[in-house]
């Protein structure tokens, strides 16, 4: 028996014909990354395709958006061209994300933190440490990257971050650094750098309004956890 294609299914099931009657809601990841890849191969339709990346990968999508062109193209039916669609509709999102909060240009929880940093560090395979400098009403003053080190330290220089608040002059300061190894439970490197950071901003009439930890979608705030 010959396989069915996509374009020979009932026109309930087609991902882009069930978008467009229902929208995204009612489309499973295996259909979302089936219109992106857009064909199979000779023995299995975009779908099931997507459906075996996917088992692959536990159904994460986080490990999905994490994958290279080499690995994506390892799969039979996912070319170059598929897999850099793939992995651009994810920056996409993190892009948005960001850009949120840009509009908006005021930093009031550690979500806004993280969504800030999506486009910068969030996704990065080695660790960076950003400061974003923030007047009374919170509007973004600027932010700058502070450190950049390797896949679990890197090294901060806190006059930097004074420096920056006061050519700024910024009346609060969101420090930020990202974990690639996705814990997200502070170090104790973590804790005492951010104590002693907070007794420098204080000397200087500063207020640190939070240490962010973050990896991706996820985070961990010193303020939240009362760790500040």
């Amino acid at each position: 028996m010959s396989k069915l294609t996509i374009t020979q299914w009932d026109l309930s099931d087609r991902p882009r014909e069930k978008y467009l009657t229902g929208g995204f809601t009612y489309l499973s990841d295996a259909e979302l990354l089936a219109i992106l890849l857009r064909s199979g191969t000779s023995t299995s339709s975009a779908v099931e395709l997507s459906k075996m990346i996917l088992a692959d990968l536990d159904f994460s999508l986080d490990r999905l958006a994490d994958m290279t062109v080499a690995q994506l193209t390892k799969y039979k039916g996912v070319g170059k061209v598929k897999a850099i669609t793939i992995l651009a509709a994810f920056e996409l999102g993190r892009r948005k994300s960001s850009e949120t909060v840009k509009v908006e240009s005021r930093i009031n929880s550690p979500e806004h933190v993280r969504d800030y940093m999506q486009d910068k560090n969030a996704s990065l395979l080695h660790e960076e440490f950003w400061a974003i400098y923030v007047n009374q009403g919170s509007k973004i003053l600027g932010s700058q990257r502070i450190g950049k080190g390797g896949i679990t330290a890197t090294t901060v220089d806190i006059r930097l971050i004074i420096k920056g608040a006061l050519e700024l002059s910024a009346t609060g300061i969101f420090v930020v650094h990202n974990h690639p190894s996705g814990q997200m439970k502070p170090s104790e490197s973590d804790k005492m750098l951010t104590f002693q950071l907070q007794q420098a901003t204080r000397l200087m009439n500063l207020q640190l309004l939070d240490h962010v930890i973050v990896f991706k979608d996820r985070f961990f705030s010193f303020y939240e956890n009362n760790l500040l």
